[in-house]
């Protein structure tokens, strides 16, 4: 019989080394959302966001409703103060939420660079080789002195060499399993018959700082670029404001009225289609407006009123097969960065915010609402004759 696992993220409303730490934007993304959507993709059964930040819960609600993996709840006031242990969350939430699971999974929002596969790594480790409970390390090189002088794990007149040395397993507070056995019993996270798996040495760093914040999110940016590679464009993912229009919005008493739409976007989307890209739409706006000009240009794939893009941009890649080398994004403001840093071609129109521009693949001479989609199109067309796939 299969066993279920669950992951468990806990977050409290004030934080005082970053303020609003959780809800800040990490890429573009709020930092919790990280490892919200690794956990959300990886063999985790269930996921709960165990929060006393209502911020938070609604977001989930709202746009995490596409998946019936992820939950919110709501954490009391005395398990989220500074003193509070982790643990007292961990047994609060067992108290609150009548849920069967064998594996409990505690994931912490702070390591941004744990991956769905370390994920499934820990679930494995419980699972197949009778562990209670595993923790995720690194392993260090470092060397390691107490207060009063002295060497921990070496000797100082023997000073190994980087390759001869084994260095030290170090706790990185990424991730930690345990059975619901262990976990109700001990009222620990980590207790019974310990085993350890193995994180990317740049998993040590967990944001308790903005050093730490600058450190990770450079890490994360060469991590998305150094990914990326030469292969035909079969997609393309546009933002609207911005994108398809120049960001102006008339308003009237019943609301949103009127955008601006370059017919020349349309012609060069229209050829796209006919030379088999497939066009997609992703935007943070819900509008009525939008819809009917995505109708009219025969756009199916229209997604309205999503905050996560990068989450959304997974679910598409796994439900549908894409590699996001396959896919060019358009886009022009923050939102749009997380997304722009993993696919294979990211593209901005010229009047782009100054952050877009700087990372994208390549800065249109056209503005939005002004040809630039048209000349992205071009791009994309002539880009793709090197594969001889046209």
């Amino acid at each position: 019989m299969s066993k279920t696992a669950i992951g468990f993220i806990p977050l409290r409303k004030n934080s005082k080394g970053i303020p609003n730490k959780n809800k800040k934007r990490l890429l573009g993304r709020p930092l919790f959302t990280w490892v919200l959507t690794e956990a959300l993709f990886s063999s985790l059964d269930r996921v709960y966001v165990f929060t006393d930040d209502v911020d938070i819960l609604h977001y989930i609600n709202k746009y995490f409703g596409w998946s019936s993996k992820i939950y919110g709840i709501e954490r009391s006031d005395e398990n989220a103060t500074d003193t509070a242990s982790t643990e007292a969350a961990m047994l609060e939430f067992c108290n609150k939420v009548d849920t069967d699971f064998d594996i409990f999974c505690l994931l912490q929002a702070t390591s941004p660079l744990t991956k769905r596969s370390d994920i499934d790594n820990a679930l494995n480790t419980v699972k197949n080789k009778a562990y209670d409970s595993v923790l995720s390390v690194v392993n260090t090189h470092r060397f390691v002195w107490s207060t009063d002088g002295s060497p921990i794990n070496y000797d100082v007149f023997n000073r190994p060499r980087r390759q001869d040395f084994e260095g030290l397993l170090m706790e990185n507070g990424a991730i930690y399993a345990t059975t619901r056995k262990a976990l109700l019993s001990s009222k620990n996270r980590l207790s019974g018959k310990i085993g350890t798996i193995k994180m990317a040495e740049d998993t040590l760093i967990e944001i308790d700082s903005p050093t730490d914040w600058e450190i990770i999110e450079q890490l994360l940016i060469t991590t998305f670029k150094t990914g990326k590679g030469a292969n035909r464009i079969d997609y393309l993912i546009l933002d609207v404001d911005g994108v398809f229009t120049d960001g102006t919005v008339v308003f009237n008493r019943e609301g949103e009225f009127s955008k601006k739409f370059d017919m020349r976007d349309g012609m060069g989307l229209e050829i796209l289609r006919e030379h088999q890209v497939q066009v997609m739409v992703m935007t943070s706006e819900d509008s009525e407006v939008v819809r009917k000009r995505m109708e009219k240009l025969k756009i199916t794939h229209t997604f309205l009123n999503v905050k996560d893009k990068y989450s959304l941009l997974e679910n598409l890649c796994i439900e549908k097969g894409i590699s996001p080398k396959q896919i060019a994004y358009i886009g022009d403001d923050i939102n749009d960065l997380s997304n722009m840093l993993r696919v294979g071609w990211s593209i901005s129109p010229a009047n782009a915010t100054k952050n877009i521009r700087f990372h994208a693949d390549m800065v249109l001479t056209q503005a939005s609402g002004a040809g630039a989609i048209r000349q992205a199109s071009e791009f994309i067309l002539n880009y793709n004759k090197r594969f001889n796939d046209l």
